[in-house]
C-alpha cells in the first residue's frame, strides 16, 4: 500500500501548466487554476503557465521549448485530451515522447471511473517522459484536473511517497543521453 514516509524531507518539483484551448482566457481557466492550486498548495513551484489553441503544431513546440528548459521538471496540460476533430493534444504530446508512461492512463481512467462511470471512456489522457521532464495531458475540466492530481499526480511528484515515486527517479530519466 503507498505512503507518505515523514521522515524523507520534501523534494518541491519545478512545474509548468499548458492549458489548450480555443477559447479559454486567463480569467476563464478554471483547469489551469485548479491544476496552479494544487502544485502551489503541495509546495511545488509553478514555473511557468500558457494558454494555446488546440493547434498540434503549436502545442508540440511549446512542450520542446519547456522539455528543452532545465528549470522545468514536470509539463501538465490540460484540455485538448477527447475525441472530437480539434482534440489534439495528446498527439502532440506523443510527438514529444520518448518513453510513454501507459499505466498513467490506466490509472488516471480507473479514477474517473469512480467518479463519471463509463463517461471516463472518452478521455485520452496520457504520461510520458521526454529529455528528463515528465509530461502529462489531462482533460479540460477542473474536476478531471483535481482527479488527477488529488488521486495520482500529489502522490507520485512528493519523493516521500512510498513504495516508490517519479521524484526519486529523476537523475535516471535522461541516463541514455548520457556519455558512458
Amino acid at each position: 500500500m503507498s505512503r507518505i514516509d515523514e521522515s524523507k524531507e520534501f523534494i518541491p518539483v519545478r512545474i509548468a501548466v499548458l492549458t489548450v484551448s480555443d477559447t479559454r482566457s486567463p480569467e476563464q481557466d478554471r483547469s489551469g487554476d485548479t491544476l496552479v492550486g494544487r502544485i502551489e498548495g503541495a509546495g511545488h513551484q509553478l514555473v511557468e503557465r500558457k494558454i494555446i489553441p488546440d493547434e498540434r503544431a503549436q502545442i508540440a513546440d511549446q512542450l520542446r521549448g519547456w522539455i528543452a528548459n532545465k528549470e522545468i521538471d514536470v509539463i501538465i496540460s490540460t484540455g485538448g485530451t477527447g475525441l472530437t476533430g480539434r482534440d489534439v493534444t495528446v498527439e502532440a504530446h506523443r510527438d514529444v515522447y520518448e518513453k510513454e508512461i501507459e499505466a498513467f492512463a490506466t490509472v488516471f481512467t480507473i479514477v474517473s471511473m469512480k467518479k463519471i462511470g463509463t463517461s471516463a471512456v472518452q478521455s485520452r489522457a496520457t504520461g510520458g517522459v521526454a529529455g528528463g521532464t515528465y509530461l502529462f495531458a489531462l482533460p479540460g475540466s477542473p474536476g478531471a484536473c483535481k482527479d488527477a492530481w488529488d488521486e495520482i499526480l500529489a502522490f507520485q511528484l512528493d519523493y516521500r511517497h512510498r513504495p516508490c515515486n517519479f521524484v526519486e527517479i529523476f537523475p535516471r530519466l535522461d541516463e541514455h543521453q548520457r556519455r558512458k
